[in-house]
């Protein structure tokens, strides 16, 4: 939810720089163009959230462990007083173990979460080049869509906290990207060219 506010500000700036430039340049369809490049925007940051949601759905997150109220609660004083609390001492010690086990579990959760949206990206991409390219503006948006699914990804990939994952995990994305741009920009003026 973090991104959702600075990524809403983008969207509108970047609305607004469209709509601009369409009245300095004469044009009178710039408010079909504006909701068309929202009607993208919308379409790309849904999909995004739709895979990530829906791999939350079923594919639950491991839970945090809950400290014991002791540790809790347990104020530095108090626990200077209490070193030599055995008791103590073991729920400390059982905690930090299901921590660990946690972050152990999570790591590879986030590794596995990141593959999954990689894959759903790919997806995403090669529909928007394949099946939807006669419709352009759904096209753009899946295009969008994917594209944020990949970022999703990547970001995922490095919460796995495993640098060959990660090096993976970029690299497909770049590859993507490289290819997104040829197939989009470039081809597409080859084309038009000929």
């Amino acid at each position: 939810m973090v991104i959702a506010g600075p990524l809403f500000v983008v969207v509108l700036l970047l609305v607004i720089a469209v709509a601009s430039a369409n009245r300095a340049r004469g044009k009178k369809d710039s408010g079909d163009m504006v909701l068309k490049l929202i009607y993208t925007f919308l379409i790309g940051i849904f999909l995004a959230v739709f895979v990530g949601v829906g791999i939350a759905a079923f594919y639950p997150a491991p839970k945090y462990p809950e400290a014991p109220l002791s540790i809790k609660y347990c104020s530095s004083d108090a626990g200077k007083l209490q070193v030599d609390n055995e008791e103590l001492k073991a729920e400390a010690e059982k905690y930090d173990k299901t921590e660990r086990e946690y972050r152990a579990k999570s790591q590879i959760y986030n590794r596995n979460v990141s593959t999954m949206a990689l894959v759903a990206s790919i997806l995403i991409v090669i529909a928007s080049l394949t099946f939807f390219k006669k419709i352009l503006l759904i096209a753009d948006g899946l295009l969008l869509g994917g594209v944020l699914t990949l970022l999703y990804s990547v970001i995922r990939g490095f919460e796995a906290d495993d640098n060959m994952f990660r090096f993976v995990v970029v690299s497909i994305g770049l590859i993507i990207s490289l290819f997104l741009g040829y197939v989009k920009f470039i081809k597409a003026v080859q084309k038009k060219a000929n």
